[in-house]
């Protein structure tokens, strides 16, 4: 504990990062503050029991699930409750284009000033697309759909000029203040922008959960046992993402030797890091949205039964998660690893792997060590994902509770907070400081 604090003061020692701590911190603290002004016409008391549904089939789902997303901001139907979704949306799409469309792959190969193309072509697309998202939100609230789910009159004015004008303006101004902060915490913050605010709605739920814990305890219902499995539960989930989320498979690989006039270079072993975990959180992210349709679908239509096989603890449910997080993570993966661009650049810079021929070997043997650390990283995307409605299911706790045991939120959190620790390690190191992860000085060149 005594180096723990002596890395805290270290940090606060460094004008520049301190500078950027409280930047961060006040970059949060505004979009918090923006998450709790309402959209105008909206009854909050109705609102407010409808959120107590949040974790229930149907739209109550998918409004729980667009929660964390919005960083909180949906839970008050704020200006802000589009969040950073659309700019998200925008970005994933350009990824893709990259990936498939040749002119933005030679864009993208012009090095910082191509990023920067393709990052103004993404702001301006997520014009477009927040307006789409808002007349949407607008028109589903003002729908007679949710005033039933909601139990009440959710918008008691829903007219063209008092309700619908005004809430799309509102929330294309508000994912247009959310992207500016995001942008601000980037450049001049520590961490990625849209990240963090995504942190900061799922880390301000915890209260809501510890509240949902005491009342629990109070009411008999949460035994001591209980409470220390759910301990231990989240001590060892964290350990386990951490993990994953920095284990690698390293290739050798082994430069060739050249001379360069009396000199001779290369010779050298390195390692070619192949993560385990290559697709992120994208993979769970994209199974969630999918299997939040079937349900809402079958609500729309009235199907009970169609609602209780698509039901969240339903095998049905369970098993085309699972099969959709499986598919998402080697798509995500093979769209963006290319074992033959990789055996390219290694072959052109006079590298190989030892005991494999360089080209189209060293593609096939990439690929083939690819699919099987892929194969581990969707396993354990799967056990994540499904941890908390397991967890809720056998120990009978409020899934509020069981939310930070897994699913998208803990993978996000984990992933952020690893991502600001490395960054503020590299600080510390520049001004060689001892840091979180290392022991001692960085030493100069005899």
């Amino acid at each position: 504990m005594g180096r723990f604090f002596t890395v805290l003061r270290n940090i606060f020692t460094i004008p520049e990062l301190r500078r950027r701590i409280f930047f961060t911190f006040g970059m949060l603290a505004a979009f918090r503050f923006g998450s709790f002004i309402p959209i105008l016409g909206i009854d909050l008391d109705v609102l407010h029991d409808m959120m107590k549904q949040a974790d229930q089939g149907g739209q109550g789902r998918l409004f729980g699930w667009l929660n964390i997303f919005s960083g909180g901001a949906i839970q008050n139907l704020s200006l802000l409750s589009l969040g950073i979704m659309p700019y998200i949306s925008a970005s994933i799409i350009f990824q893709l284009l990259v990936k498939v469309v040749p002119k933005l792959e030679a864009v993208a190969k012009e090095g910082p000033s191509g990023y920067r193309k393709i990052a103004n072509w993404t702001r301006m697309s997520t014009i477009p697309i927040c307006l789409v998202q808002g007349i949407f939100m607008v028109k589903w609230l003002g729908s007679s759909a949710i005033n039933k789910a909601a139990g009440g009159i959710l918008v008691p004015d829903p007219g063209f000029f008092s309700f619908y004008i005004p809430g799309v303006l509102g929330l294309l101004a508000g994912t247009m203040i959310v992207m500016w902060l995001g942008d601000q915490v980037t450049e001049h913050g520590i961490g990625n922008g849209a990240s963090l605010i995504i942190m900061t709605g799922i880390v301000g739920r915890m209260p809501q959960a510890y509240l949902e814990l005491q009342a629990g305890v109070k009411a008999n219902t949460l035994g001591i046992d209980t409470i220390v499995i759910l301990v231990a539960l989240y001590v060892g989930v964290i350990i386990a993402i951490v993990f994953t989320t920095q284990a690698q498979r390293r290739i050798p690989v082994q430069h060739a030797k050249h001379m360069k006039g009396r000199r001779m270079y290369g010779g050298q072993k390195h390692y070619l890091p192949l993560r385990v975990n290559q697709a992120g959180v994208m993979p769970v992210i994209f199974a969630s949205s999918i299997m939040v349709l079937p349900g809402m679908l079958c609500q729309a239509i009235r199907w009970e039964a169609g609602r209780e096989i698509f039901g969240r603890y339903g095998f049905i449910f369970s098993t085309l998660y699972v099969v959709l997080v499986f598919f998402f993570t080697f798509f995500w993966t093979a769209l963006f690893f290319q074992p033959n661009e990789m055996a390219n650049n290694l072959k052109e810079y006079g590298s190989f792997v030892p005991g494999i021929r360089p080209g189209r070997k060293t593609a096939e043997h990439l690929e083939h060590v690819m699919t099987r650390v892929t194969l581990v990283g969707a396993t354990f995307l799967c056990l994540i994902a499904l941890l908390p409605d397991l967890i809720a299911q056998v120990l009978r706790v409020d899934r509020i509770i069981t939310s930070f045991l897994g699913g998208t939120g803990i993978l996000i959190v984990v992933g952020v907070g690893l991502d600001m620790m490395q960054k503020i390690e590299s600080y510390l190191l520049m001004r060689q400081y001892e840091g979180f992860m290392k022991k001692g000085r960085i030493r100069g060149r005899r």
